[in-house]
């Protein structure tokens, strides 16, 4: 199983631990941040998606421009731009890149959030329009004659979009999401369903759900995972834990005096959030501020942290030992962002990539010849 690594990119740099400076769009950081990544051996980068922040089409579009292999993974919400339309606009950016484009559906998981932009959908109903969304998706970059849809959420008539992808049989979706409801959707339409780093446990828990979910569609063997963390890097293990305390003391910093991080098992009490990923995440960092061999679960609490916030910390050796477990369990493309994160790219790519492959080829030629035998 061949593995592939993905990046991130932003519109300026910053991070729970770095404070943003300067204009909060910077296209020549996009440019520099987006080939620096290229360089490093990053297959493709994510283009994140929030209420409060510019165009991720827009940023694909520039950071595609300013690189030549480096694949755009582009998040989209379903609600706000209709799939007909987004097809086309996905389609064309797949011809200007030849190929480069993946997207990455997300739902919504946060009301309020969601209604920053006009939609009052419930959860659960957030997650039938976005199947419904990613069918009209891909009937639009598939269909060779015009098709009509009504459903619950669109309505069409003598649809037909010359503009194809280049990618066959259509672009590459993404999908994350661990509510009952989420995976219901996922399992049936998601290429590469995005998990957040939990123990392996946990993990391994999560594919088995997804799995048993796809098969219900035969598609238990077709579904991929990848994984998101955020790797501390250092050449000592202790050095790269005195690394990670100070990146947590920023953090605190940044997050005020006066908003002091509540423990996980409070926020869970408090009945916040919502969102059933980051509700595993704080289950997990209840377990301890380190769980199975490195993964460090403490910037979890913060209060300007959410989503991928738990890290692996110690040597490039040890980090991709914790990796390589993880593959072990059907993970096949890791989401790598750091909290310095321009410069842990660039260390990714020189001290933590090259091991991770040079490992998993030497595993899958070991099990090629062991069937051989």
């Amino acid at each position: 199983m061949s593995v592939q690594f993905i990046g991130f990119v932003h519109y300026q740099e910053t991070s729970e631990s770095l404070e943003p400076k300067g204009p909060e769009v910077q296209p020549d950081f996009v440019r520099d941040f987006a080939r620096a990544q290229e360089d490093a051996g990053f297959d493709r980068v994510l283009i994140g998606y929030a209420s409060n922040a510019g165009d991720g089409f827009v940023v694909a579009q520039h950071a595609a421009a300013h690189t030549e292999r480096l694949g755009v993974l582009i998040a989209h919400r379903p609600g706000f731009v209709a799939p007909t339309v987004a097809a086309r606009k996905f389609a064309t950016l797949d011809q200007f890149t030849n190929g480069r484009v993946s997207v990455n559906i997300i739902s919504g998981s946060h009301d309020m959030e969601q209604r920053r932009d006009g939609d009052y959908l419930s959860h659960d109903e957030r997650y039938e329009r976005t199947a419904e969304f990613v069918d009209v998706l891909k009937a639009t970059w598939t269909s060779e004659r015009p098709f009509d849809h009504e459903g619950q959420f669109y309505r069409l008539n003598d649809n037909f979009s010359p503009v194809k992808p280049v990618q066959k049989p259509h672009i590459p979706i993404y999908f994350s999401g661990s509510s009952d409801a989420a995976i219901s959707v996922g399992a049936r339409v998601a290429d590469v369903y995005m998990l957040w780093a939990e123990s392996l446990a946990g993990t391994r828990d999560q594919i088995l759900r997804i799995k048993a979910a796809a098969a219900k569609y035969g598609r238990a063997d077709q579904i991929r995972f990848s994984l998101s963390v955020r790797p501390v890097l250092a050449d000592t293990e202790k050095a790269a834990w005195e690394r990670a305390e100070s990146i947590l003391a920023r953090a605190k910093a940044l997050a005020g005096a006066n908003k002091a991080p509540l423990s996980s098992l409070s926020r869970l009490k408090q009945g916040a959030p919502s969102n059933v990923g980051t509700i595993r995440l704080l289950r997990t960092a209840a377990e301890g501020a380190v769980v199975d061999k490195r993964l460090w679960t403490e910037m979890v609490s913060l209060p300007n942290a959410s989503g991928n916030t738990t890290a692996l910390v110690g040597t490039p050796d040890q980090v991709a030992e914790s990796l390589l477990d993880y593959y072990e369990l059907g993970v096949s493309q890791f989401l790598l962002r750091g909290f310095e994160p321009l410069s842990d790219a660039v260390e990714y790519g020189r001290r933590l990539i090259p091991i991770v492959k040079q490992e998993i080829s030497g595993r899958d030629a070991d099990r090629t010849v062991s069937a051989a035998e």
